[in-house]
């Protein structure tokens, strides 16, 4: 495959089609030097991805069938599409933004995807998501980071379909509970559509066993809130971003979304910041 910084158009494949993947489509198809030539869904669910995402996309359900000319793979389907699609591209030599960091706290997943990324000269980039303060939390962890925790705090609307409906009764709430506590390999494992907060925070600082993470159901919010808290030799620092999720899905993180196109223009981009 040949160096994206000389070529003229980085020819993108999309993977996935909902709130998050219909967003980084619509904004990337208007971005001079990105090309979303192609998309990746679950067979059966062809004729969904082209309503979802129209015309000048080609929709395909396995790696082996996309063209030779993908240059980057753009994961916005979850932990399950990950799993099933990132080893086989980066052995293709595709390098792959992903925004399902959750998915790194299963140990064999995130050897293989190593393994692959490593032995084909491709590079796995986990997004910063719907989270700030990743750049800070990385610098800190050079020079002795000693705590981090993150605190999810969200409606209760936002944790149905979650193991917080076997913890609390979320209809029921008058105000905010916690319905988990640990550390956030445990809350990516258990909450695999709801911590990858948790785990991208805890990915660029202190790890997946040693980040504490507290999730909470609020009924007096509705937004979703993060709160990171951090000290170590650099000093400390506390965090906290309230964020608005896509119109299209209450579930979905705008900024997260958001995160994909600037990843996106970080890699065309001469100078970045």
């Amino acid at each position: 495959m040949s160096n994206t910084r000389k070529q003229s158009v980085l020819n993108i494949v999309i993977i996935g089609y909902g709130a998050i993947g219909q967003y980084a489509f619509t904004k990337l198809r208007k971005m001079t030097g990105a090309h979303v030539s192609s998309a990746l869904c679950r067979e059966g669910r062809e004729e969904q991805a082209r309503a979802a995402l129209g015309d000048g996309c080609t929709v395909y359900t396995n790696v082996g069938a996309l063209p030779d000319d993908i240059d980057l793979a753009i994961d916005c389907a979850g932990h399950g599409a990950l799993a099933q699609h990132g080893p086989e591209l980066l052995n293709r030599g595709i390098d792959v933004f992903t925004v399902s960091t959750g998915a790194m706290a299963d140990n064999a997943l995130a050897g293989t995807l190593e393994d692959a990324a490593r032995r084909n000269g491709a590079q796995l980039t986990l997004l910063s998501g719907a989270v700030g303060g990743i750049d800070a939390l990385s610098a800190a962890r050079t020079g002795g980071l000693k705590q981090v925790t993150y605190t999810g705090r969200k409606p209760p609307s936002g944790w149905q379909g979650s193991a917080a409906e076997g913890v609390i009764d979320l209809s029921a709430l008058t105000s905010a509970t916690t319905h988990f506590t640990g550390s956030a390999r445990d809350a990516a494992l258990k909450y695999p559509k709801n911590a990858n907060v948790a785990a991208t925070i805890a990915l660029a600082g202190l790890g997946l066993d040693e980040t504490r993470v507290e999730l909470i159901a609020d009924p007096e919010i509705s937004g979703n809130i993060h709160e990171i808290e951090a000290f170590g030799e650099f000093g400390k620092f506390k965090l906290q971003i309230k964020g608005n999720p896509l119109p299209d899905n209450p579930r979905s993180s705008a900024l997260a979304a958001m995160s994909i196109v600037r990843a996106v223009e970080r890699k065309l981009d001469p100078v970045v910041v």
